[in-house]
């Protein structure tokens, strides 16, 4: 948690699951409060929480003064979708600045891919040793295994 604080606080937006966005909210706006106090005290208890120096010095110095005249809420939660290895819920976290710094939530609408020729990345040379698979591909393991060995037949899987 001590790490999700430090570079949220560093970078002031970082993506993560649901569950630690809300429990990362919960020691950020702590934290802030510390740093809003501005004591030498508070300064201690803030570098117990995030171990880093510079952060702490970013705190005290830049983003406790944005933050003077807002009672709480220093953070917002914007759910982004799910993980596509576990389908984890994500939600990207970062500190409320001001508009220029607010992020849109995805709307409902997808962007449909364009099914015309294929892009100049698309057409680029693979690397030696290193298996080309079409970008708009989705392929499963089996799959994988199939197309290389039609590329090269004497691969053998397990040797690889």
């Amino acid at each position: 948690m001590r790490n999700l604080i430090t570079c949220l606080l560093r970078d002031e937006r970082i993506q993560t699951t649901d569950p630690k966005a809300k429990e990362v909210r919960r020691w950020a706006d702590r934290v802030i409060t510390l740093g809003k106090r501005g004591s030498l005290h508070a300064r201690r208890q803030a570098l117990e929480i995030v171990r880093d120096k510079a952060t702490v010095r970013k705190l005290f110095d830049t983003l406790a003064p944005r933050f003077k005249d807002r009672p709480g809420g220093y953070t917002r939660i914007v759910k982004i979708g799910r993980r596509r290895g576990d389908a984890a819920p994500i939600s990207l976290i970062e500190l409320v600045a001001s508009a220029a710094n607010a992020v849109e939530a995805p709307s409902g609408r997808r962007r449909r891919r364009s099914r015309g020729r294929a892009s100049a990345k698309a057409k680029q040379e693979p690397k030696p040793g290193v298996l080309f698979v079409p970008p708009s591909c989705r392929l499963f393991y089996c799959q994988v295994r199939i197309y290389r060995q039609r590329e090269n037949p004497r691969v053998n899987m397990r040797n690889r």
